[in-house]
């Protein structure tokens, strides 16, 4: 009796894997780079959407400034002398310095890290100096430019404070203009014009940016 033999199964070059053998997603966390000129509002924004999303934490900056009465070590601020400030620089302990009113700040490099590692997103309200290094380091970051309606709405703000001299307002706004012209360096602009709005607005980008592949 003649045997036959079965033609093999034709293949579809993909190979199936069982459920239970697929491995679980693990993601780090975002890196999200908020900044824009003086008095624009970006720490009333910040604090807003920290209170409205989970998983999302504000980086904890070093400085050189002296520490007020209600702020607590590591919380608010790490409150560094200058000399170890530089120490922490000259060892490239820093995502990105600055100086700002006399006093340096700086971003430590090792807890944005620890953060993100846990797949926590990070917020960084700086200077668009800072901003900028940040840009230069870290190619996934996503960076935000808070913008004022105009720039004569900015000029309000400032003036509406009543804490700076004329001529000190006049220097933040020489240096908002500067800053302002390099909106199109940054991945999204958020405007200021209506509170609420804009912290709807950086809610979104938020989770949108959890959605990338």
């Amino acid at each position: 009796m003649m045997e036959t033999k079965k033609s093999p199964e034709p293949t579809t070059g993909v190979t199936s894997v069982s459920p239970d053998k697929i491995e679980p997603m693990t993601k780090t966390g975002s890196l999200l780079v908020v900044t824009g000129p003086s008095g624009v509002g970006k720490g009333t924004i910040v604090g807003a959407v920290l209170d409205e999303v989970d998983q999302l934490a504000k980086s904890v900056s070093v400085t050189t400034r002296p520490r007020r009465s209600i702020e607590v070590e590591g919380e608010h601020y790490f409150f560094r002398s200058e000399e170890e400030f530089f120490a922490m620089q000259k060892r490239g302990d820093f995502l990105e310095y600055a100086e700002f009113a006399g006093n340096y700040y700086g971003t430590p490099s090792h807890w944005v890290s620890e953060h993100l590692e846990k797949g926590i997103d990070v917020i960084l309200e700086i200077e668009v100096q800072g901003a900028m290094q940040v840009r230069e380091k870290c190619k996934d970051a996503i960076l935000i430019f808070i913008s004022p309606p105009s720039f004569e709405d900015l000029a309000s703000r400032l003036r509406s404070r009543g804490t700076e001299t004329e001529e000190k307002i006049a220097e933040r706004l020489k240096k908002a203009k500067g800053e302002m012209q390099q909106r199109h360096l940054f991945n999204y602009e958020v405007i200021n014009d209506n509170l609420k709005e804009a912290v709807r607005n950086l809610t979104a980008i938020v989770y949108a940016e959890r959605l990338r592949i």
